[in-house]
């Protein structure tokens, strides 16, 4: 009688996981620049319009106390989000200033990396190259 030497089992293929398959999707919409500019650009503006206003309520009631709203001595996050975008909506500077916070830090980085890549400018020549003044004005031929 003969005996296999390996057994061949049925193995069922490799299942991945339900966010790596909706990361590689993802990925593949995402192919163009512009897409990607424009996920950047919504998540930067999520950010500052959201999480940095919720972080600088984090902060400011561990450091300086429960945040003040009206009467409400002890008023929540979702009190400050709405002096925020009232404060936006009155077009007050330092609102924009925090809301458009992540995007203007990522485009001042952009541009400094820009600029360190580029390098120093190069200056064009604007004469011809100079004669070297210790040449001879005598013709040598080649000697054979």
């Amino acid at each position: 009688m003969h005996w296999p030497t390996r057994l061949h089992l049925a193995t069922p293929p490799p299942r991945s996981l339900p966010l790596l398959d909706l990361l590689a999707r993802a990925r593949r919409s995402t192919e163009s620049r512009l897409s990607r500019e424009l996920i950047l650009l919504g998540l930067l503006l999520i950010t500052g319009l959201v999480l940095v206003p919720l972080a600088i309520w984090v902060v400011g009631n561990r450091a300086l106390g429960s945040y003040t709203h009206g009467s409400n001595p002890n008023a929540g996050p979702l009190a400050l989000l709405g002096d925020f975008y009232a404060g936006l909506t009155s077009g007050a500077p330092s609102y924009w200033v925090v809301a458009l916070g992540p995007l203007l830090i990522v485009l001042f980085i952009r541009v400094v990396f820009a600029l360190l890549k580029a390098g120093p400018p190069t200056q064009p020549p604007d004469r011809a190259p100079v004669e070297r003044e210790n040449k001879s004005p005598r013709r040598i031929e080649p000697r054979l």
